[in-house]
């Protein structure tokens, strides 16, 4: 019989890859004597990026989650980890050494185990630092190298990476395969040089299922040495999430490897609490598209879990790049033919700016470059003249340095804009903040929590926090769960019944006087153009929505009412309507 390996569930990961909340509190309590009973798993991923806050979001306590989520885990001998983004810990932008140092302080004392630290960028400088202040606080640290296909991206880099994250004091390694687009025989390969050089250090390989590679990357990477792999459970595995334990306990065994057995009875009561979960209201959050593969992830190598704010943003752009096309006389675009252009835009972006690994947040970043391209093109302003602060700072080295070369044209435009490159350890640019965090707490007479988790939670996400003890945070997810059923009804009923449902909802938007209808008049507006606002499209009260031009010549501002979302749009540009005649439907913002 070959080796043994170990099987990690990734229950954070699952709802994270598939949509946008966490269970409560009261759920994970109920799931995880469950997952236990499996008998099959040695760790469970039980916090991490996004958990904590998604759970401020919905107005719950995170720490208490995370307490509640451990404690079964750590009294039945099974490990927790979490998911840790380096220098930006558990947000999506960085985070100052001393809120990161308490970080770890405060998840052990919470019952977290291990901590997988990555870096989008793999770059060392942004995992080292979390690796010391990890072992100080008695975790053990598990070093990650982001998996990506590319001419730079080769076992050579990424062996010599481990070999200086194990030298640091990482005691694990993962291989985390966020887009799953690592080909099978360079990870077994990757494995193999590590496990040569390193035989005591633990490989858990983290591999996505999206475009279908993952896994014959797993029996790879097993057969060159790795110890634990990552897993999911139906209702949530496959997809864009991660393989079911069912098939990968059923390969390994078939190949010979020690595997525990599953308790199908445990399995199939998990997976009930898990559909019931969604039942009760994540579903209302999870994009039906996660639940589905594609190939079509291997060209552009996007993660899977970005595919559903993808597709709204791509859905608003289209509609503005078929109002110009409509304008010029061209066949406007569907959107499988703007899916196509973004994944060949981003093909073409990602080279240039570097290959940064596409994850969070470069993978947002890069996509975002590739979707104004392409709108900027169709307005025949051509490529990268619509970018960013953050898309900006990947390019500039503030969050670390690329792996590949940038190139030159990034650096004419840098020198035009006055925007300067940087070779700096990207944490030391950033300014302790823990005495001013502290300094809140006690002015707003709030306890800093056990162990200083409540003041870690400030520190980390303050909106977030502050929005959740004023209870506003409970409100504004109230009206997003209701919003959300709203949506899932009204998709349920015919064209007509839609209409009556929205404009149930929504201020109707009326022209005042007789005219032709514009949105933006040729060459007034240098900003995003807006020929026709896109459905979604947000206003707040005393916004033009567009403007009339009567017969006369005067050119009369329609404002959009009180402000919202616009449900529905009635006259096009360039319409000519009459007095009383519909503009369009916004949906009036919920009362806090």
């Amino acid at each position: 019989m070959k080796k043994k390996i170990q099987f990690s569930l990734v229950y954070r990961d699952m709802w994270q890859s598939s949509g946008k909340f966490q269970p409560r509190k009261d759920q994970l309590e109920r799931i995880a004597p469950v997952i236990i009973d499996m008998g099959c798993f040695a760790r469970v991923e039980t916090n991490g990026g996004a958990f904590e806050q998604v759970n401020l979001l919905a107005g719950e306590n995170p720490n208490e989650a995370v307490r509640a989520f451990c404690r079964p885990f750590n009294e039945a001998g099974i490990k927790t980890h979490m998911l840790d983004r380096g220098l930006n810990a558990l947000r999506m932008y960085p985070v100052p050494d001393d809120v990161r140092r308490l970080m770890y302080k405060v998840k052990h004392a919470q019952g977290t185990d291990i901590t997988r630290i990555f870096c989008g960028l793999n770059d060392v400088r942004n995992i080292i630092p979390s690796i010391k202040w990890a072992l100080e606080a008695g975790m053990t640290p598990q070093a990650t190298l982001c998996i990506t296909t590319s001419p730079v991206h080769t076992v050579e880099y990424y062996a010599d990476i481990a070999d200086k994250l194990i030298s640091a004091g990482a005691q694990e390694i993962c291989l985390k395969d966020m887009a799953g687009i690592g080909q099978p025989a360079m990870l077994g390969a990757l494995t193999k040089a590590i496990k040569t050089k390193h035989p005591d250090i633990i490989i858990q390989y983290h591999g996505h299922s999206g475009p279908g590679l993952s896994m014959a990357s797993i029996l790879e990477v097993c057969n060159n040495g790795a110890d634990i792999i990552d897993t999911a459970i139906e209702p949530l595995s496959w997809g864009k999430v991660h393989p079911d334990i069912i098939s990968v306990q059923s390969m390994l065994k078939n190949e010979g490897f020690d595997v525990p057995d599953i308790n199908m009875n445990a399995y199939m009561q998990a997976r009930t609490l898990t559909q019931e979960f969604i039942d009760d209201w994540l579903g209302y959050f999870i994009n039906p598209a996660n639940k589905h593969m594609s190939s079509l992830l291997l060209g552009c190598g996007l993660p899977g879990g970005m595919m559903g704010s993808m597709m709204a943003d791509l859905g608003g752009i289209r509609n503005v790049i078929n109002g110009i096309l409509k304008g010029k006389g061209e066949p406007e675009l569907t959107m499988d033919d703007m899916l196509v252009k973004l994944f060949q835009e981003v093909e073409y972006v990602w080279p240039r700016v570097g290959y940064p690994p596409l994850v969070t947040p470069f993978s947002q970043y890069v996509k975002n470059i590739a979707l104004m391209n392409l709108l900027t093109m169709t307005q025949g302003k051509g490529r990268f003249v619509m970018m960013d602060d953050s898309m900006w700072g990947m390019i500039l080295g503030k969050s670390g340095t690329v792996p590949g070369e940038i190139d030159p044209l990034f650096r004419e435009l840098a020198a035009k804009q006055k925007r300067e490159f940087t070779d700096a350890d990207p944490h030391t640019l950033i300014p302790d903040a823990l005495d001013t965090f502290r300094k809140e707490m006690t002015d707003n007479g709030w306890d800093c929590g056990q162990d200083d988790e409540e003041l870690f939670e400030l520190a980390m996400h303050p909106e977030q926090y502050r929005n959740y003890k004023s209870g506003q945070a409970k409100k504004n997810f109230l009206v997003d769960l209701q919003k959300a059923k709203d949506a899932r009804l009204g998709s349920q009923l015919t064209p007509e019944q839609l209409a009556a449902f929205k404009h149930a909802k929504a201020d109707a938007l009326t022209a005042p006087l007789a005219g032709q209808v514009f949105y933006t008049f040729a060459g007034n507006c240098e900003c995003t153009p807006c020929l026709e606002p896109f459905v979604g499209q947000e206003y707040k009260e005393g916004d033009i929505f567009c403007y009339i031009q009567a017969k006369w010549g005067e050119i009369v501002p329609i404002p959009a009412a009180l402000g919202g979302k616009l449900v529905e749009v009635s006259a096009k540009q360039g319409a000519k309507v009459r007095r009383g005649d519909n503009l369009g439907w916004i949906e009036r913002k919920a009362e806090a």
